[in-house]
This record gives structure tokens, C-alpha cells and sequence, in this order.
């Protein structure tokens, strides 16, 4: 894939979240690209740290699942909670054309690049439930922490659909 200009560039967003009055504070980092390399900087950031899986089942039908970094999943369970097919994960192409970020980016706030609705955003009810959560601003050299209700501000104003679903019944036995 070549190196494309983000439809939404962090400043972007940082400015609409301001625009809408959302209390954040904004962390700089080294890259993060997974749960493991973002130990550190989750301890530098008083938020819950999240993870986010752009998934696809076998019909085409894709989600942007957010959840908590320690909330663990079991692809199967999922299927059947979501009522979908097999579901796996989305390629990097994939994910670029609909949410506008490159992996390891992925967040919550990448929906507003779905103009077109084909992503199904499912929050995690636990998640939701925290004082503080923390997410990359569509760039993973950032994390910015936010309350739940300030997401849901966020959503609300861009009228993205999304769920806040409890995902005790998927985690692995």
C-alpha cells in the first residue's frame, strides 16, 4: 500500500474535539503499535488504557470493536453475541478505505471517516463504565484520555451509529 495522506489528520480532530468542548489531555509517545509496546506509555497516561479491532465477517460486514487492553476475546463468542459470520480481521487496505488510519492507529474516532456507515462501531459496556479512557487521536505517536461521556459527545456529534454492548459472555473460558 502506498503511503497516503490521512483523510483526518490528528490536528483535525484535536481541533473538532475542542470545537465541541471535550475536556482531553494529549500524551506524545514513541510509535505504539500493540497492547505491549503502549505498556509504558499507559502508565504515563491516567486513563484506561483501550485496543481497538477492525474486524470483518464472511458476508463483508465489518466492526470497529473498542475495549478495554486487559478485556479478552474470543473471536468465536463474538460471532455469536453479534449474531455474524466467521469473523476475521481486516487488512491494512481494508481498513485505510473505510476508517482512514494505518494499523496500530486504530480508534474510536477514525468512525467519522466512515461517510458511509459500512462499519458497525460496538463499545465495550465495562469500558464505558470508567472514569477516564484513553485512545490514539488517529495517530499512534498520541494518546489522548477522555471520559466516556466526552466519546459519546464526540460520536453523537459526528451521528455515527454504535452499540455499548457487555462482552462478558465472549471473553475466553
Amino acid at each position: 500500500m502506498k503511503t497516503q495522506t490521512l483523510p483526518t489528520s490528528p490536528q483535525h480532530l484535536l481541533t473538532l474535539l475542542d470545537t465541541l468542548s471535550v475536556s482531553y489531555t494529549l500524551h506524545h509517545h514513541v510509535a505504539v503499535h500493540s497492547v505491549e509496546d503502549a505498556t509504558d506509555v499507559d502508565q504515563q497516561v491516567e486513563a484506561t488504557g483501550c485496543r481497538n479491532l477492525f474486524l470483518r465477517d464472511k458476508k463483508k460486514k465489518m466492526f470497529l470493536l473498542t475495549v478495554q487492553n486487559d478485556t479478552a476475546i474470543d473471536l468465536k463468542k463474538l460471532e455469536k453475541r453479534l449474531s455474524c459470520g466467521r469473523l476475521s480481521f481486516g487488512s491494512a487496505e481494508r481498513l485505510f478505505d473505510n476508517l482512514g488510519v494505518r494499523p496500530g492507529s486504530v480508534c474510536p474516532f477514525s468512525i467519522m471517516n466512515d461517510k458511509d456507515h459500512n462499519v458497525t462501531l460496538i463499545l465495550e459496556e465495562d469500558m464505558m463504565r470508567q472514569d477516564k479512557v484513553a485512545y490514539h487521536p488517529m495517530q499512534n505517536t498520541m494518546t489522548v484520555a477522555l471520559t466516556p461521556q466526552d466519546l459519546i459527545k464526540f460520536l453523537d456529534h459526528i451521528n455515527h451509529p454504535y452499540e455499548i454492548i457487555d462482552l462478558k459472555t465472549v471473553r475466553p473460558e
